[in-house]
């Protein structure tokens, strides 16, 4: 393992796969080649894209990619796909509509499963940031699933976090009062062609002026042509990105940049606490056969769920 951390930091993109692959399906000992490559981490900038289902999150991500490869700028991408109910797998839809970066070497894209994760985006997210990190990446996109109105826990991970709303859905509000108008730096009206699109944007711009500034930062509502017109949308897109460099050097000048590292790395250090202290617990309670034991008590209802807890927290406080 330790020696997989070190080919990561030098850029091989077969270990990194591994080693994400290895995260995701938490094979013992992976977390040595973090340590290895932990301690180098913490230079790329990381984007957060969220929205509903249908709003072109993916076709834009392409267009991001593709419009910071123009600029000279490494890109990683860790798209989050729904998983497979038959092999706990990324279904892949996110990678299909991005073909066109696979042979570029400035561009990594990895797939992740949700596997029932909730808000959006996979456990495994996290630490595969680190991957793309420690890789030299200078940029590092998160798509999340498109699940709408929970996917507020992109914001635990992402420096600048971009809402996408598309007319006419008919929840655009509706997830903009569920929480994604706390976490949002930046909305996108997607294909902006389409009827509504003015009256969206007048919705979002007065939600925004009534909401509290979020450290002086304005907060952008930008509209995005179709990609149906590959002039129009590609311009549009090159406007997305310069407000997200806008975004990050308005955190860094006000110093606002440690606030969100300091919430990314309680999120991260809450899931090695859960890696380290209560998969092991779990582990053993299954290889030993008690968890089945213990939800069968709980079927007949012998006892509660809380009982049970405090009874197997009472035996492994005791064992340490």
């Amino acid at each position: 393992m330790k020696e997989l951390g070190q080919k990561v930091l030098a850029g091989d993109v077969r270990s990194a796969s591994r080693l994400i692959r290895n995260l995701e399906d938490q094979i013992p000992g992976t977390h040595v080649a973090m340590q290895q490559i932990f301690t180098k981490t913490g230079n790329a900038h990381v984007i957060g894209i969220t929205g509903a289902p249908g709003a072109g999150k993916s076709t834009l991500t392409d267009e991001l990619v593709f419009s910071w490869r123009q600029r000279n700028k490494t890109v990683g991408v860790l798209a989050v796909d729904p998983t497979s109910p038959f092999t706990g797998g990324a279904l892949l839809g996110d990678r299909i509509r991005m073909l066109r970066h696979a042979e570029d070497k400035g561009v990594f894209l990895r797939s992740l499963a949700t596997r029932g994760s909730m808000g959006g985006i996979s456990k495994a997210v996290g630490e595969a940031i680190h991957v793309m990190d420690a890789m030299g990446k200078d940029s590092i996109i998160i798509e999340t699933v498109g699940v709408g109105q929970q996917e507020v826990e992109i914001i635990n991970h992402a420096h600048t976090v971009i809402v996408v709303l598309v007319p006419g859905m008919g929840d655009e509000i509706q997830a903009l009062k569920a929480g994604l108008m706390e976490i949002a730096d930046i909305f996108i009206i997607n294909k902006a062609d389409r009827d509504g699109a003015a009256n969206l944007y007048k919705e979002v711009s007065n939600m925004i002026h009534m909401s509290v500034a979020k450290g002086g930062w304005e907060i952008p509502v930008l509209l995005v042509e179709s990609v149906q017109e590959p002039k129009k949308f590609a311009e549009s897109v090159s406007v997305v990105c310069d407000k997200i460099e806008d975004h990050y050097r308005f955190l860094v000048d006000n110093n606002l940049l440690s606030e969100r590292l300091r919430r990314k790395t309680a999120a991260e250090f809450n899931e090695a606490l859960w890696g380290a202290i209560l998969q092991p617990v779990l582990d053993d309670l299954d290889e030993g056969g008690e968890m089945e034991k213990m939800i069968d008590t709980l079927l007949k209802k012998e006892t509660d769920p809380y009982t049970l807890a405090e009874e197997v927290a009472v035996r492994y406080k005791n064992r340490v």
